[in-house]
């Protein structure tokens, strides 16, 4: 298991959704990126140096600082799109070989390289932007079918990350939620809400959301 790529935005306009500008353009970046936590959602700031969210509402802070998307489901993209998927392309700031991000635990925890921890603690929902930036007629609702929405993940130990760092899994709570079923609970599948609670390391939005439509 290892980092491909680290990936830091460019920023570019955003006409999808009405916002000045977008930060879903990702690129591959050569050396050593820093990380650390970037506070509560609502400035912008995430977890990857040279790098932030412009839809500060619903992106950003603790629990959204870093984005993983598995290189094996662009992939699986790539044939059904019928183009090349550049590292990145999703908006994702790492992008993984050998990990299974949509199988991973809400709270597990992963080392990358010699000093970064990072946890596992929801899912990526998709938006207008997204859908815009990949220029796909229907392509939410695809990627929710789809329920591999790779996973948002919290700074525990900061540090500094680079392409080719192993990976490592060195911490998995005792439940079975994973990043998959949060997303298809939150989205196509209700009845898997009641689920959730067990995992105490969902961000509290996400809980409460959950809670909400359940009654």
């Amino acid at each position: 298991m290892k980092l491909l790529s680290v990936n830091v935005g460019k920023p570019r306009p955003n006409p999808w959704k009405g916002l000045g500008a977008t930060g879903i353009d990702k690129r591959p970046v050569d050396g050593p990126v820093a990380v650390s936590a970037p506070g509560p959602k609502g400035t912008g700031a995430v977890g990857l140096a040279g790098d932030r969210v412009y839809d500060v509402k619903h992106h950003g802070g603790f629990d959204q600082a870093v984005y993983a998307y598995a290189r094996e489901d662009l992939d699986g993209w790539q044939g059904e799109l019928g183009r090349p998927l550049a590292n990145g392309v999703f908006g994702e700031n790492l992008t993984t070989l050998g990990l299974d991000v949509n199988g991973a635990l809400i709270g597990e925890r992963w080392r990358i390289g010699p000093q970064v921890v990072l946890e596992v603690s929801c899912a990526r929902i998709p938006c207008a932007t997204f859908q815009g930036w990949l220029e796909r007629d229907g392509w939410i609702k695809r990627f929710t079918q789809a329920a591999v929405p790779g996973a948002y993940l919290r700074v525990i130990e900061p540090g500094d990350i680079r392409a080719g760092d192993p990976v490592e899994i060195v911490d998995r709570p005792g439940h079975e939620v994973t990043v998959a079923l949060v997303f298809r609970a939150l989205t196509l599948e209700p009845d898997l809400l009641p689920r959730l609670p067990a995992a105490d390391a969902l961000p509290l939005e996400v809980r409460e959301l959950a809670h909400r439509r359940q009654r």
